[in-house]
């Protein structure tokens, strides 16, 4: 049985920081895991920034209320969940995700949470486990799937590393000079052949 892992931001869906950036006029919050590859590192830049402008939780959903999955993302995800089973692997927060995932027709998401005060402040995120991609990928490895991950920034190429086959989709240039092992496509189609060439590759 084969399973196909998917990032979400990027691959499926805008980044919702740089969107959110862009809506309140803050460029440092454009930084996304495209460019600082420790996590823990960019949340809490991004939480001091928040904290700094006095901007919260609701603040980030009213953004996120007006974004639509890429153009091909619903039809590509169908296409895959019609032949794999299909995992979400994501670094969001379900608190951003749920409108997305409604759009996407509710793929299976794991990813995790974040923390607001009863004004709606933001003051932490808890990680639902740390490295949890790769985590994932192997825990699905031990249950006897063979795994074909795809994503498009640093935190993904861990996962892609461990999975039987990975993928970058749509990756900034520093991606691809660092990680040349991984097959680079640019648009949906090419995803979808890439895949399905893992997966004869891998076999069953």
């Amino acid at each position: 049985m084969q399973i196909v892992c998917l990032d979400l931001e990027g691959v499926l869906v805008p980044e919702i920081w740089i969107a959110f950036a862009e809506r309140t006029g803050i460029p440092e919050l454009r930084l996304t895991t495209r460019d600082e590859p420790d996590y823990d590192k960019l949340m809490k830049y991004r939480l001091g920034i928040l904290a700094e402008k006095k901007l919260g939780l609701p603040d980030i959903q009213q953004v996120i209320a007006g974004l639509a999955p890429m153009p091909g993302a619903r039809e590509c995800l169908d296409w895959l969940r019609n032949r794999f089973q299909v995992v979400i692997l994501s670094d969001t927060f379900y608190e951003f995700a749920m409108p997305l995932m409604k759009q996407l027709g509710w793929p299976t998401l794991f990813c995790h949470r974040m923390e607001a005060d009863d004004k709606g402040m933001l003051v932490n995120y808890h990680l639902r486990m740390p490295e949890q991609k790769r985590e994932s990928v192997k825990a699905f490895k031990a249950l006897n799937f063979r795994t074909i991950a795809a994503g498009d920034s640093y935190n993904d190429t861990a996962m892609l590393a461990e999975a039987h086959a990975g993928i970058l989709f749509r990756p900034p240039e520093n991606v691809v000079r660092e990680f040349p092992q991984f097959p680079v496509t640019m648009d949906y189609e090419a995803l979808k052949a890439a895949i399905l060439e893992a997966s004869g590759r891998i076999g069953e």
